[in-house]
Order: C-alpha cells, then structure tokens, then sequence
C-alpha cells in the first residue's frame, strides 16, 4: 500500500516535470522563431531603402549608380553593416542594380 502511494507520487512528479520541460522547449522554439523573423524584416526594409535610394539617384541623374558608397555619400543611405553584408551588383546604368541582403 505504501509502495503504492509512492509509485503515484512519483509518477505525478515524472510527469510534472515533462510537461515543464516540454513547456519550456516549445516557448524556446517561439522566441528564436520570433527573432528570425525580425531579422528577415530588417533584411528586406534594408534592401527596400538600398532600391529607393538607387531610383531616386536614376530619376535626378539619368542613371543608377555604380556603387554603394555614392548613395551613401549623395543620398543619405545609412546600413547597419555590423549585423548585414550587402551585395550591390551594378552591371549598367539604366539597369536597377542586383541587390541581396545576407545576415552575418
């Protein structure tokens, strides 16, 4: 009889920490799911600004322009290049240039 009550015992306990721990996995799974969404949001507002600013340099000067630096310097582009490599490929002129972002 007493063997019994502790069998139970244990068993709530068994069970009490699984669901805790399985709690404590699925919120882990929301919260790095939450933040890589985040990310790929700043990544595309980011290659979204870089496209603005280019078209806006075609519309005043006729052409895109061949490098990053110059919409930097010329049209107030500002990245955060400590968390993002950017990719500004410019192959013509009248071309909008390939643009990619990647996460460092």
């Amino acid at each position: 009889m007493y063997r019994d009550k502790v069998n139970t015992l244990l068993l709530k306990i068994l069970l009490c920490v699984a669901f805790c721990a399985l709690l404590l996995f699925a919120v882990n799974g929301f919260r790095l799911k939450a933040g890589s969404d985040l990310s790929d949001e700043s990544a595309v507002s980011i290659k979204e600004a870089i496209e603005r600013a280019a078209l806006q340099c075609y519309v005043v000067e006729g052409a895109y322009p061949r490098n990053l630096d110059y919409l930097k310097e010329n049209y107030g582009l500002n990245i955060n290049e400590r968390s993002y490599y950017v990719v500004y490929d410019a192959y013509a002129e009248n071309q909008l240039p390939d643009i990619r972002i990647v996460r460092k």
